[in-house]
């Protein structure tokens, strides 16, 4: 079995309050895996540890193979933060070109990425824009691009279609299906959509720091006897936004 995330008895406070409590993970390569659960579940701190943007108080983690946190695998994860950061007096295509240069690309390559990335997003007409005068769902859609950028061989993204349209929101998730079925791309997802997680090869169940079930989407709705994720999810205590 290849795995691209191996998360082993990590735990993290902040002052006084855990956060994240004994979490072990393993996320196969070629798999799009989602993490549910309610707001403050810890889902946010474990995707920053899996980035490096926070180290664990105790446990392990490793990214393709290599601990964490690691300067030079970034190169290799592309990450979408729950919140956008984006730089507002430039227009999307400043930001897009800000991005693309902080990888190994040479010009073709930067320009052929932005295009994709663009165009997945449908963001090309809007790009001469400064993304101060985006709306909401037009900065989520342009984080998801950058995230996008390099190509890379990991995807980190927490609640990524959030503001977005159901029509694109559904676009974005063929691309991703497509990126793992075409590209053997891995791609690590939180989300608060049930429709969504039912697109997940794996999820992994989190609440209070925990992970308190983990498996396919079929076999944690036979686990708790429920006819959807929707069913599983409010009867391990979750509660919507």
């Amino acid at each position: 079995m290849n795995l691209t995330v191996q998360v082993e008895d990590v735990s993290k406070s902040f002052g006084s309050r855990p956060v994240l409590r004994h979490v072990s993970l393993e996320v196969e390569s070629g798999q799009i895996y989602g993490l549910i659960g309610p707001s403050g579940a810890g889902k946010t701190t474990l995707v920053k540890l899996l980035v490096g943007m926070d180290l664990p108080d105790s446990g392990t983690v490793r990214v393709l193979d290599t601990k964490v946190p690691n300067l030079d695998l970034l190169q290799s994860i592309g990450y979408m933060a729950q919140s956008d950061a984006l730089y507002t007096e430039l227009t999307g295509a400043e930001n897009l070109k800000f991005f693309a240069s902080l990888f190994k690309l040479n010009k073709a390559e930067q320009a052929a990425r932005i295009a994709y990335a663009a165009e997945l997003v449908k963001l090309t007409n809007e790009l001469s824009k400064k993304v101060g005068a985006y709306s909401g769902g037009m900065k989520r859609r342009l984080s998801l691009a950058i995230a996008l950028i390099q190509n890379p061989k990991l995807l980190i993204l927490d609640e990524p279609t959030v503001g977005i349209d159901p029509e694109l929101r559904l676009q974005v998730w063929n691309e991703l299906i497509r990126l793992k079925e075409r590209e053997g791309k891995t791609i690590l997802v939180t989300t608060h959509v049930m429709d969504e997680a039912g697109r997940c090869d794996r999820l992994a169940m989190v609440r209070e720091g925990r992970i308190i079930a983990h498996g396919t989407p079929d076999s944690l709705m036979k686990l708790y006897d429920a006819d959807s994720l929707e069913g599983v999810f409010l009867q391990a205590g979750g509660s919507g936004r």
